[in-house]
């Protein structure tokens, strides 16, 4: 991805007089806040910080954006955050209960974005796995000198992000808009590397459809739709916020990191075409499924029918030489029971060439 430009007169403003002494000790995180640093022209600050003296720090000197990265918190654990970055209740609310669909809500003098993580779940085949995608969440509030991040789920972590964004601090001097940005353009890109993925499981499932005497069944189709449904929302709704992102929604959003937004959304919509002709294939994989069992049944139910009606002749001759009647035809002649048995013989393997002839059997 091309670096971002800075914004100008950020290098201009950082001097001695805002500098800050690290303190000699460095200050434990909790165990559910994952990360916070403090960042002023594009170059993190060093120490480790609370938000509370990370927010103090940025404010004193005017410029600069905190980042901080919570992970599962509960209510109490946020409040704190919250309060210190004038988060709003409904989308604190959000963030921590998750199972959020995608969005993008404006509070205020900040904005509350909700993204799906996803993750491929490796498999010997896609015939017999049970999980195909698993799924986590990224609440992101951004403000005009802060980024907080709340993850759900394991899979998501943002630590690698943080890093590569650290080693350009071209792409950070653009402020917290560089920082969504960077986080949506990795879960769209990892959308791309998911679909790909299942893409190959969908190609093998289709082979295997289509070749004689397949042990795929229906149920394992109506897996892979119900992964794709799991894919379908987390890709579908996110095209609208980052739409309004690459708009120029808020004043929070400059126009030189909306372009990459754009990007981002270019990149979203291969995805969802994707998507789209995902569920398409396996509806008329289910389709063809249903008609090979279909097939089946009937080629079954021939077999049945016609071994019932080689079996219904000796059934009744036997049945009518089983009435004990006093006068029966050929009872006192020597040769009526090889008679009768060549006659049930005979005509049975009649039967039986007729229904072979007509592929019965």
């Amino acid at each position: 991805m091309p670096s971002i430009p800075s914004l100008g007169g950020r290098r201009g403003r950082n001097n001695r007089a805002h500098e800050r002494v690290v303190p000699p000790l460095p200050v434990p995180l909790s165990a559910y806040v994952v990360d916070c640093g403090v960042y002023v022209d594009g170059t993190r600050l060093p120490g480790r910080w609370t938000h509370t003296e990370a927010v103090a720090e940025v404010r004193s000197r005017g410029e600069g954006f905190v980042w901080i990265g919570l992970h599962e918190p509960d209510e109490h654990q946020i409040q704190g955050v919250a309060e210190t970055f004038g988060l709003h209740e409904l989308a604190v609310e959000d963030a921590v209960h998750a199972h959020q669909r995608p969005k993008l809500e404006r509070y205020d003098e900040n904005l509350f974005m909700v993204l799906k993580t996803l993750r491929y779940v490796e498999h010997e085949s896609p015939t017999t796995a049970n999980e195909i995608v698993e799924s986590g969440e990224i609440m992101v509030f951004l403000g005009k000198d802060y980024v907080v991040t709340v993850r759900h789920g394991k899979h998501s972590g943002l630590h690698g992000l943080r890093a590569e964004l650290e080693a350009a601090p071209e792409r950070l001097r653009a402020g917290p808009a560089a920082v969504l940005h960077a986080i949506s353009d990795q879960i769209v890109d990892s959308y791309l590397a998911v679909s790909a993925a299942i893409e190959t499981d969908i190609d093998v499932i289709e082979r295997a459809v289509f070749a004689p005497r397949s042990p795929v069944s229906a149920e394992q189709i109506y897996l892979m739709k119900r992964e794709i449904l799991e894919l379908r929302h987390a890709v579908m709704p996110l095209a609208s916020p980052l739409r309004r992102l690459a708009e120029g929604c808020s004043a929070l959003v400059p126009e030189d990191v909306r372009s990459y937004f754009r990007d981002v959304d270019d990149h979203l919509t291969t995805v969802t075409e994707r998507v789209i002709s995902f569920d398409e294939l396996l509806t008329t994989l289910v389709n063809a499924t249903l008609a090979k069992i279909t097939l089946q049944q009937n080629a079954d139910m021939r077999k049945i029918t016609s071994w019932a009606a080689i079996i219904a002749v000796p059934t009744m001759v036997v049945g009518v030489y089983g009435m004990n009647f006093d006068y029966m035809p050929e009872t006192k002649w020597r040769y009526g029971y090889p008679l009768v048995m060549a006659a049930i013989l005979l005509v049975c393997f009649v039967l039986y060439r007729i229904f072979r002839k007509n592929r019965w059997l």
